[in-house]
């Protein structure tokens, strides 16, 4: 009996993350955030990065793309960009007021769509889904350190 490809965790886990980025965004949108902005926000937010390569590296993603998405946040008002002072070459990037004060009502928004998706779950089951899921996220980043690109 051969596998169903629609059942892997891939395919599932990819779907769900699909589904929660829909229903993320469409409840971020009127808050003025977007979803793919979030590790950016809370980087800034909680202090774990300052500039642009460390928010890359915080995000998970390659530096054009980061550059190109702190380029809008920077138009819509969200973060303001100030000179290093120990590097000129370089700039801080801090979370404008505006930002923070919306950033609660946003992160409040998605608490919501998570404990609505986590419907039926008892706090146990739940707990144990997201600890399975950094879990597996370790070992994805794992694989990926060993491949060659």
């Amino acid at each position: 009996m051969s596998e169903d490809v629609l059942s892997t965790p891939g395919h599932l886990i990819s779907l769900a993350a699909r589904g929660f980025a829909r229903l993320s965004e469409s409840r971020l949108k009127p808050l003025g955030f977007g979803v793919g902005q979030l590790p950016v926000l809370v980087a800034l937010k909680n202090g774990k990065a300052s500039t642009q390569r460390d928010l890359a590296r915080f995000a998970k993603v390659e530096q054009p793309p980061m550059a190109q998405m702190l380029a809008r946040m920077e138009r819509d008002g969200l973060i303001r960009r100030t000179p290093d002072p120990a590097d000129r070459r370089s700039s801080r990037i801090v979370l404008t007021e505006d930002a923070q004060t919306r950033m609660p009502e946003a992160i409040a928004t998605l608490f919501q769509g998570n404990r609505e998706a986590l419907d039926g779950f008892t706090p146990s089951e739940a707990e144990q889904f997201v600890a399975m899921l950094a879990r597996l996220i370790v070992n994805l980043d794992k694989i990926a350190a060993a491949d060659p690109p």
